[in-house]
């Protein structure tokens, strides 16, 4: 700790450097000035715990520093040395908020004392600051995470939450029902790959902030991510007189910041926010991908989709011999197909992506291979401009098949997981979300009764309750933050009710997260 003695009397300075106990209350650094003037400088630069300051002084006297420190965000505690016992001065250091007020000739257990009680306060108020700080931080941060959760289960459900609405109505001051809503999807895949190597937390960091910058001005609506689809941000409007200018804005600062031109899918207003998300849903995952476009309209039409499983035997037997050229040839012969008869689409994307899986998982099983090496998955195909190149989506494709070939040929095997140690992985990356069985078993291809079956006899639990030990394990972690609130724990762990989480940790742990973190502060 530091300290200042401010006198322009030497011998008082020296006075109080030699009666008080300074080492006691720890302070190892004790600065000098003759005057208010001089004592600024060395306060600004130092930022001492604790000031004795006279009253009367040249240049600068007590009165007007007092009147300094407390217009300023100095947390010092001030206390005034003065031989003089004048009312005036007393109510001037009142006033302004000087900690006490001793009078010379200085007795040595008084300026002790003195100094004792305004260490001690002011550590405890130094407690209280970081306290604060800490607790600001963390609301902070689990804020947004908070909204994503709310406005990305909106646009799932067909029912809305009186509890969100309200939630939403005190937020942002909107009737949120009565409202019409219309919604705006943006690709961030591209802006990730080639703008942020990768980082797609980074990437919907920024982006959203862009968007809500622009959008909190009016209060015209909110820019979130869609926690419940990869690479999926979304623009909610509560007002339609902005949108054309603000999608404008929105696409100009992106593209300012990233260099990239991805298309905004616009589409129809409706009170109900499912509607309204499921008519810009309909216009983003059609919407060819190969054109530039700025804004996509919910009316876009689209070819029929190209499904692989089609072509599923054809594939087998050129796999089968071995040679990547004869799997080739197979291959280009359906991106003819996809090129000249279908649209190149997020949603025809999803179902290749999705099918190759179902083969490459029916065929690594027929081979009886247990393991192989990890398959990159294709992605990277965006240009930089937004669009997707079909050049380079053929490429990546390719690629992938030419890695299954190795792996069905090659006896150089490396252990893959099993479906149910995958089934595990995935629960323990997505602990924080509303996972379902039916979830599970539309990503794994696998039927829900055979994932509850095979699960039980490898982990000894069921899918649900394991999820809940990972949960309740992250949420007794997190109970040892003290700052940390309980329904900041409670949506940490995916629980988006504070009163069911409580009621799932009582059950299992045997009390409840106050009752558990009360124990933790009695341990230590």
């Amino acid at each position: 700790m530091k300290a200042i003695i401010i006198d322009d009397e030497r011998h008082v300075r020296e006075g109080l450097l030699l009666l008080a106990d300074w080492e006691r209350f720890g302070i190892v650094t004790i600065l000098e000035a003759e005057d208010g003037e001089q004592a600024k400088s060395l306060i600004t630069e130092h930022r001492p715990e604790i000031i004795f300051t006279d009253m009367r002084m040249p240049r600068l006297d007590g009165i007007n520093l007092l009147k300094w420190l407390h217009s300023s965000d100095i947390k010092s505690k001030t206390i005034v040395v003065s031989g003089y016992d004048d009312f005036d001065y007393m109510r001037n250091a009142i006033h302004y908020n000087s900690f006490d007020y001793i009078l010379k000739p200085i007795e040595p257990d008084i300026l002790n004392e003195t100094l004792e009680k305004a260490v001690n306060e002011w550590k405890e108020q130094a407690r209280t600051r970081k306290f604060l700080v800490n607790e600001n931080r963390v609301v902070n941060e689990v804020k947004p995470l908070y909204w994503d959760r709310l406005f990305s289960t909106l646009c799932r459900t067909d029912s809305n939450s009186e509890a969100a609405v309200e939630k939403i109505r005190t937020e942002y001051e909107v009737p949120f029902l009565q409202v019409q809503k219309t919604i705006a999807l943006i690709r961030i895949k591209p802006i990730v790959m080639k703008s942020f190597h990768g980082d797609e937390d980074l990437a919907f960091f920024t982006v959203t902030n862009i968007g809500n910058e622009l959008l909190r001005k009016n209060n015209d609506g909110v820019c979130f991510r869609n926690i419940h689809k990869d690479g999926e941000l979304v623009i909610l409007f509560w007002n339609d007189k902005n949108i054309a200018y603000l999608l404008d804005q929105v696409y100009s600062l992106i593209y300012q910041f990233s260099k990239v031109c991805t298309s905004v899918a616009l589409g129809k207003p409706s009170r109900n926010i499912l509607e309204a998300y499921s008519s810009a849903l309909e216009g983003y995952m059609r919407h060819d991908l190969t054109k530039v476009e700025k804004i996509i309209a919910s009316e876009t039409e689209s070819r029929p989709l190209l499904h692989l499983l089609d072509y599923s035997n054809e594939l087998k037997w050129a796999i089968k011999t071995g040679n990547p050229a004869g799997v080739e040839s197979r291959l280009q012969e359906i991106f003819h197909t996809l090129e000249s008869h279908h649209t190149l689409s997020l949603e025809q994307i999803d179902v290749w992506e999705n099918q190759f899986e179902i083969l490459r998982n029916n065929w690594l099983k027929e081979y009886k291979i247990e393991s192989s090496s990890p398959f990159s998955p294709g992605t990277d195909y965006w240009r930089e401009d937004g669009t997707v190149s079909f050049r380079r989506f053929k490429e990546e494709k390719i690629r992938e098949f030419n890695e299954l070939v190795e792996a069905l040929t090659s006896m150089k095997y490396q252990k893959e997981k099993t479906n149910m140690q995958q089934i595990e992985e995935y629960l323990q990356q997505h602990y924080q979300e509303d996972v379902t069985l039916q979830e599970i078993a539309d990503t794994f291809f696998l039927s829900r009764e055979y994932i509850s079956r095979k699960f039980k006899q490898e982990y000894k639990h069921t899918v649900i309750d394991y999820l809940t030990h990972i949960r309740l394990d992250k949420a007794m972690k997190l109970l040892e933050n003290p700052y940390l609130k309980i329904y900041e724990v409670a949506y940490g762990v995916g629980y988006g009710n504070e009163k069911y989480f409580s009621k799932v940790f009582k059950k299992q742990v045997g009390m409840t997260p106050n009752e558990y973190r009360q124990s933790l502060s009695t341990k230590s």
